[in-house]
C-alpha cells in the first residue's frame, strides 16, 4: 500500500499532523461548536460490531435518505437535474482523538464520530459532487490517524485492512444492489483516498468495470503517477476513465510533506485541470466555501501544480490573515469546491458523449 508507506516514513511528525488537521477543521470549516453540542444524533447500535450495508443507519450518504451530502451552498441553488452518475465517496479520518492509545479503529455505531464525519467530510466534502450524481458514502471502521505513524508494521496493517474490508464490502453491496449499470466516480480524501486507490486496482484498473469510470477524484494523499496499469492520470479537463490528484500546500511551504522536485507523485491542478506547472491567476478561482455554505469566495488564490503537490497564494477571504498554518490539507476540496463541482459536471457530459 504506498500511500502507508509515504506515512511511515514521515514517523514522529504524526502526531503534530493529527493537531494540525484537527486546527485546520476548526479554521475552515468552523465545525466545533455543532461536534461539542452533539446530542444523540446518528445514534444506532450494531448487534455485532460490523457493518450492514443493507440498513441505511451504515450509510453517511446514501441516495435512499436525506443526509449532509445532499446540502447545496445557497449561492448554488439551481434547477434539479437529472442525476445518471453515481459517486462512491470514501471520507477522510475523523478518529482524530488523543490520549486512547488502545484505540486502532473507529467503532462502526459510535455516534460522536459519525456526527462528526456527517457534518464536516460529508457536508463540506461530499456534497460537491450532488449536482449531477447520486452519493453513496459507506460509513466504515477506519484507522485511528496515529495508524499512518504507527512503527508495529502488523498492528498498523491490521487497522488499515479492517477500514478497507469494510470499504469493499460496502462497495460489492453497492454493485450487487444499487449500480444497475450506472457510471461510477470514485471520490475521496485523506484516509479514504488510501483506500480507494486499493478499490480502483482491485475493481477497475484492467476490469470490465473500467468502462463505467467516469473519473476518479483521489485527494489528500501523494499518489503514484504509475500506480494504475490502464487507468491513466487526466490531463486535461476533458478527459474521463482517469484519475485526478492533488495536495493543496502555501507556496512558501517547505516543511517536508510535500516537494516540489518530487516527480512521481501524480498532481492535477483543480483550477486548470492540468498537470503542467504554469500557475493559474486567482482570477481563474471559480470558488471556495467556507463556514456555513452560504457564501461563495470567488478569487482568493493563485494555483500551481509542480513536484509532489499543488502550491496555493494565501487565500484571501474573511479571517485569513490569521491563519499561519502552511499545510492546507483539511482545505484540499473546499479550496476548490467550485472548480470540482464543475469540472465533475463536465466530465460527466463528457463520458456520455463517448459512452
Amino acid at each position: 500500500m504506498n500511500i502507508i508507506l509515504i506515512h511511515q516514513k514521515m514517523g514522529m511528525q504524526t502526531k503534530i499532523y493529527s493537531v494540525m488537521i484537527a486546527t485546520t477543521v476548526l479554521a475552515l470549516f468552523s465545525c466545533s461548536p455543532k461536534i461539542s453540542s452533539y446530542s444523540g444524533e446518528k445514534a444506532f447500535q450494531s448487534s455485532t460490531g460490523k457493518p450492514d450495508y443493507s440498513n441505511l443507519d451504515y450509510w453517511a450518504s446514501h441516495p435512499g435518505k436525506w443526509d449532509p451530502a445532499d446540502t447545496v451552498p445557497a449561492a448554488l441553488s439551481e434547477e434539479k437535474k437529472e442525476k445518471i452518475v453515481d459517486v462512491f465517496f470514501l471520507h477522510p479520518t475523523t478518529l482524530t482523538e488523543e490520549g486512547d492509545e488502545l484505540v486502532t479503529n473507529a467503532s462502526i455505531d459510535d455516534p460522536r464520530i459519525n456526527y462528526k464525519t456527517d457534518h464536516t467530510a460529508i457536508r463540506y466534502q461530499a456534497s460537491v459532487f450532488n449536482e449531477r450524481a447520486r452519493v453513496f458514502a459507506p460509513r466504515y471502521r477506519q484507522a485511528h490517524i496515529k495508524m499512518y505513524g504507527e512503527k508495529d508494521s502488523v498492528k498498523q496493517k491490521e487497522a488499515f485492512e479492517l477500514a478497507y474490508q469494510d470499504i469493499k464490502n460496502a462497495f460489492e453491496y453497492y454493485l450487487s444492489n444499487e449500480n444497475k449499470g450506472r457510471p461510477i466516480i470514485i471520490a475521496s480524501h485523506s484516509q479514504g483516498t488510501t483506500h480507494s486507490t486499493r478499490l480502483i486496482k482491485e475493481f477497475f484498473d484492467g476490469k470490465p468495470l473500467s468502462q463505467q469510470l467516469v473519473c476518479a477524484y483521489l485527494v489528500g494523499m501523494g499518489v503514484k503517477k504509475d500506480i494504475y496499469q490502464t487507468i491513466p492520470v487526466c490531463m486535461d479537463s476533458l478527459s474521463t476513465g482517469c484519475f485526478t490528484s492533488w495536495r493543496t500546500f502555501r507556496n512558501d511551504y517547505n516543511d517536508g510533506w510535500a516537494k516540489r522536485d518530487d516527480s512521481s507523485i501524480a498532481v492535477v491542478n483543480p483550477i486548470t485541470w492540468k498537470t503542467t506547472t504554469e500557475i493559474a491567476n486567482r482570477e481563474l478561482h471559480q470558488g471556495a466555501i467556507l463556514y456555513n455554505l452560504k457564501k461563495i469566495y470567488r478569487n482568493t488564490h493563485e494555483t500551481q501544480a509542480e513536484g509532489g503537490a499543488v502550491w496555493i497564494s494565501r487565500p484571501k477571504f474573511p479571517g485569513s490573515f490569521l491563519y499561519t498554518n502552511k499545510n492546507y490539507h483539511a482545505g484540499d476540496i473546499n479550496l476548490f469546491y467550485v472548480d470540482i463541482r464543475k469540472d465533475v459536471s463536465r466530465r460527466i457530459d463528457q463520458y456520455l458523449s463517448r459512452h
